[in-house]
């Protein structure tokens, strides 16, 4: 058994320098350049941090050192958008740089599919080994389903239906384990591990470290609450766990130096949507939920010393679907029928020489579908009384491949917006089919306040026909044209 699986893994890596390796579905070959000399990759992500719940973006109370650290050493991104106003959809966007619509992953609870490629499936095949450590709520975290991190690319995982707080359950390669302490520290502490093993190998890796806080119901340790004692209780819980967040963060900058790896490390941190109601959007309109600045709008900063050498802050509009065609430009990965995406590659701007404009403007849009509810606590509570034998085992997942619903591309149902910068537009389509229009210039109106829908109508029909062509495109691919 022993020989078999070396002898594969010679051949495999034989493949990958021949540039012939093919990703698990045969039509996407994907081709890398040596992997000795690619950087390390850590994508970092919050549950529900709005963009002013971060010290560097002005908060009064909030205490976030280590992110204050980074945004004034590294890149400063301050028009950086989640691709979605809640958590599963925008998570899906970072694994496969397409708009979250494009697969059905429309709310929270959603899935992603099986047939989408996503970036850990790309880097392996580029030399990466990769890891998954924390919320992952695109999919179940059975070992035995198509979607849990292990069948998307993840060599190691430990990893959550969604959100886990103080001493959680779980899923450590499918089997249930209970963690002591932090949920943002524990999460960390596994990626750190992760790390220590791949530098040791002397492989690149990728390390998705994707955090439960500052969701509900906010639960501090005690020391983390008396940095706030003045504040009333719930915001005590609230900052503290986000202050635990950052402490996670500075544990793992402090490792990468201890390690020596810092330097050709690349670490990007944002959060998965807009602000909650306790939270701050730094005087942005609307909150999570909500494609007003403040519902899609995060913080985001990113270190790669290597590459960032001197402290930048930059006002170009990206988000988080141009993660993945970002990083696959970086490690030099060109992947053969790549289905459409909606990023774009931000290397220029990583080295310095920020293009004057999005050559592709970003498209938001939330489908009128209801979220999924997945209680972690629960959902693994039962896989445990699986594993000890004192429940009957759940059976395998079912066709989590199968498209079973078409979708009409005259029903541009929900709220969409288009962001061609600076002007951002709002299609808002009611019931019974009427549509409004919103009009904004966000480098002079960031709070969206000042509609110009009616003073520009060429303006607003021009934009209007290419966010509609979009919606279409997205449309074609929900119904699974991509994958033929």
């Amino acid at each position: 058994m022993n020989g078999c699986w070396l002898a594969k893994r010679g051949i495999l890596f034989c493949l990958i320098f021949l540039g012939l390796v093919t990703s698990r579905f045969s039509k996407t070959p994907i081709l890398g350049a040596e992997s000795s000399q690619k950087p390390n990759i850590i994508l970092c992500m919050a549950d529900d941090q709005g963009w002013g719940d971060v010290g560097y973006n002005g908060h009064p109370v909030l205490k976030t050192p280590n992110l204050d650290e980074m945004a004034a050493q590294g890149l400063r991104l301050d028009y950086f958008y989640a691709a979605a106003p809640v958590c599963s959809p925008t998570r899906g966007s970072v694994l496969t740089g397409r708009h979250p619509n494009r697969y059905g992953c429309f709310s929270w609870g959603h899935t992603i599919r099986p047939q989408e490629i996503t970036i850990a499936e790309a880097l392996k095949r580029a030399g990466y080994t990769t890891g998954h450590f924390g919320k992952w709520h695109v999919g179940p975290v059975r070992a035995d389903s198509q979607l849990c991190p292990g069948a998307s690319g993840f060599d190691r995982w430990l990893s959550t239906p969604n959100f886990y707080d103080l001493d959680p359950l779980m899923s450590d390669q499918g089997r249930v384990v209970r963690k002591q302490g932090d949920s943002s520290i524990i999460a960390v502490e596994a990626a750190i591990e992760f790390i220590r093993q791949a530098t040791k190998e002397g492989r690149p890796f990728l390390a998705v470290v994707w955090f439960g806080s500052p969701h509900s119901p906010h639960r501090a340790l005690p020391e983390d609450k008396a940095l706030y004692k003045d504040q009333p209780e719930r915001l005590q819980d609230f900052y503290g766990e986000i202050t635990a967040l950052d402490r996670a963060v500075g544990n793992l900058r402090k490792s990468l130096r201890e390690l020596g790896i810092h330097e050709n490390t690349l670490l990007w941190y944002t959060s998965d949507n807009g602000a909650i109601e306790v939270g701050s959007t730094g005087g942005l309109r609307g909150r999570k939920g909500t494609l007003y600045e403040g519902g899609i709008r995060v913080p985001c900063v990113i270190e790669w010393p290597a590459k960032i050498k001197t402290p930048r802050r930059s006002d170009f509009p990206c988000g988080t679907v141009d993660i993945y065609p970002t990083l696959l430009d970086i490690v030099g990965i060109t992947i053969a029928n790549q289905p459409p995406l909606d990023g774009i590659s931000l290397v220029p701007l990583l080295e310095g020489r920020e293009p004057p404009r999005r050559d592709k403007p970003l498209g938001f849009w939330v489908f009128p579908v209801g979220g999924i509810s997945t209680p972690s606590e629960k959902i693994l509570a039962q896989m445990l009384e699986e594993q000890e034998g004192r429940a009957s085992a759940s059976p395998p997942p079912k066709d989590e491949d199968k498209i079973t619903q078409q979708y009409s591309e005259d029903q541009l149902l929900g709220h969409a917006a288009w962001l061609d910068w600076p002007f951002k537009l709002h299609r808002i389509a009611g019931k019974g089919g009427a549509v409004k229009w919103e009009l904004y210039n966000l480098a002079t109106d960031v709070t969206e306040s000042t509609d110009l829908a009616s003073q520009e109508p060429e303006r607003v029909q021009t934009m209007g026909a290419a966010l509609e062509a979009w919606q279409k495109s997205v449309l074609r691919s929900l119904n699974g044209e991509d994958y033929r």
